[in-house]
């Protein structure tokens, strides 16, 4: 076969989206969509990846800037999918082979598809091959347009006649290329339409003209080359996409209570015999070990739980671990690097945030553990605080194996509770406490006799 390079045409404002964003970068199940053109791309082995930019180019510049290999070719002024082709012949001055034309908004199709595409293409030796689909409503895409069942024009929607509105073979915007001659006509397309802009699908009539072949293959699942324009197809693709996920997720021993009211990520990964209540969102990087329970209203990214690990209902969890056997919630509220340990318990209205918390201490209701060090079967009372932030720097309360801490305590960091110490209700501490030692900071109580009576006197 022959050398295959891709371009990615992304200059576009996407104006239906009615964005500051660039149309390209909105997320579909927690990735960009232009990601999945890429990905699909990438399964060529192409020689080279080029993606035409345009409309807010710095910001996919900086985007895209994770992407190794590519090359980044800006369109200005935008004047069509023509002019944007030819953007990118300084790249490619020196290819040869195939080029395969992608749109950075048909996020669905599928490496499959474009291996069938330029096998088509390479063995007929077409000028042009071309994506196309059977659609019942067909509005808004360029119809293809046959004479003895050869591919005589490509004519756009707005240009259409109503017998060529009524044809229902559209093209998808996807095509291989013959890169000898093509940037030579591509310079030949006028601006004779109504957009006044230069027509890719005029490469076909040319080609046509020079005794050329075009060639086609049509899908089979129209979903695979929808474009997105609006909001309303972004929804309706993340929708597919997320089906898809849930389903090859319970194909592979997750339970899912209610896959439509299920969100999770491409990427999320999540162990065998997991249960998924009801409204639990699965985000970025997430991974879920095997065994547990995920109880409705959980949002979990980008973090990573062991087997056997219950989180319950409304936890927030973001870029943090929970060890095997943890039980956390409800109400709970990990983030920024907490790392709970294994059958530790965090109760409800409990927020951790870069706090090591050991195996088997438990923390089971309304505290706030900040930039802690806790230790191995640890006791946290209710109420109880560190106070890691002076105003200027952050600090570290370390509390050591088997400590006790009463309710309502108050740890002034930077501040050590020794192994095995207690701290009694309502202490402020403000030293460290030394091992097996108790903590005390409250007065003696006094009780003053008969003072409600003589204060109702007093009203």
């Amino acid at each position: 076969m022959s050398d295959v390079h891709v371009v990615v045409l992304a200059a576009g404002k996407g104006t239906r989206m009615r964005s500051a964003r660039p149309k390209v970068l909105h997320r579909i199940a927690g990735v960009p969509m232009i990601d999945y053109v890429l990905a699909a791309a990438a399964e060529l082995s192409p020689r080279t990846i080029t993606v035409v930019v345009g409309h807010q180019a710095e910001e996919l510049r900086q985007a895209l800037g994770d992407h190794r290999g590519l090359t980044i070719v800006t369109q200005e002024p935008q004047l069509g999918t023509a002019h944007a082709l030819l953007t990118a012949e300084s790249a490619l001055a020196d290819a040869t082979g195939t080029l395969v034309l992608l749109s950075g908004d048909v996020p669905l199709l599928t490496a499959g598809t474009l291996e069938k595409l330029v096998a088509r293409h390479v063995r007929y030796g077409a000028a042009i091959t071309i994506i196309t689909a059977m659609v019942d409503e067909p509005y808004g895409y360029g119809r293809i347009v046959r004479l003895d069942d050869h591919v005589e024009r490509i004519v756009e929607e707005r240009d259409a006649g109503p017998d060529e509105r009524a044809i229902q073979e559209i093209n998808a915007g996807i095509y291989a290329f013959a890169l000898d001659g093509l940037f030579e006509t591509l310079k030949a397309i006028a601006r004779d339409n109504i957009q006044g802009e230069y027509y890719l699908t005029d490469l076909v009539g040319l080609c046509r003209g020079q005794g050329r072949d075009i060639e086609t293959i049509t899908v089979t699942d129209a979903d695979e080359v929808r474009g997105i324009n609006s909001r309303a197809e972004l929804a309706a693709i993340s929708r597919v996409v997320r089906d898809a996920k849930t389903a090859a997720l319970m194909s592979a021993g997750v339970t899912i209570d209610d896959p439509a009211s299920t969100f999770v990520d491409r990427d999320v990964q999540v162990g065998q015999d997991t249960i998924l209540r009801p409204g639990v969102h699965l985000q970025g990087s997430t991974v879920i070990g095997a065994e547990c329970e995920i109880a409705s209203g959980v949002r979990i990214t980008n973090s990573r739980l062991g087997d056997r690990v219950v989180v319950l209902d409304y936890s927030v969890i973001t870029d943090s671990t929970i060890a095997s056997d943890a039980r956390v919630g409800p109400f709970a509220h990990l983030r920024q690097e907490a790392a709970v340990g294994e059958h530790a318990r965090v109760g409800n209205f409990v927020e951790m945030k870069h706090t090591a918390f050991g195996a088997g201490s438990k923390a089971m209701h309304l505290s706030y553990l900040g930039d802690a060090q806790v230790g191995s079967h640890v006791n946290v009372g209710a109420g109880t605080i560190t106070c890691n932030y002076d105003g200027t720097h952050k600090h570290v309360t370390t509390i050591e194996d088997g400590a006790f801490i009463g309710s309502d305590t108050q740890l002034i960091a930077p501040v050590t509770v020794g192994e095995g110490a207690y701290v009694g209700t309502g202490t402020t501490v403000r030293e460290d406490v030394p091992a097996g030692s108790l903590a005390v900071s409250a007065g003696k109580q006094r009780n003053l006799e008969g003072w409600v009576e003589r204060r109702k006197q007093r009203s």
